[in-house]
């Protein structure tokens, strides 16, 4: 698998995820009803961006970062971690969309 195909459809590399591989295979490959979203649900920032909007990635999305981003936060991070966090994965979008381009 390509690292394009690694690369969840928020920006999220989710080859360096602990859980790829064992406990899931990517946001792309599971349609977004990852591990972590309860009862087979599909991931928030998934269904907005692929059902709904039906784009390929939030980097088409001129509302992105919004505020399902905001919501479906890992509590793990700091506020400064998180920021972090969002202009990584803003920045990985920019990176796919050029190299689509």
């Amino acid at each position: 698998m390509g690292e394009s195909n690694t690369i969840s459809v928020c920006g999220t590399q989710c080859s360096t995820c602990y859980c790829f591989g064992e406990l899931c295979q990517g946001c792309n490959a599971c349609e977004g009803k990852v591990f972590h979203v309860p009862d087979g649900k599909t991931c928030a920032i998934y269904e907005c961006t692929v059902h709904t909007k039906k784009f390929a990635n939030c980097g088409a999305c001129e509302a992105a970062p919004c505020e399902i981003w905001l919501r479906t936060r890992d509590p793990k991070f700091s506020d400064e971690e998180f920021e972090k966090n969002i202009r990584e994965r803003m920045a990985m979008l920019k990176k796919e969309a050029s190299a689509d381009a």
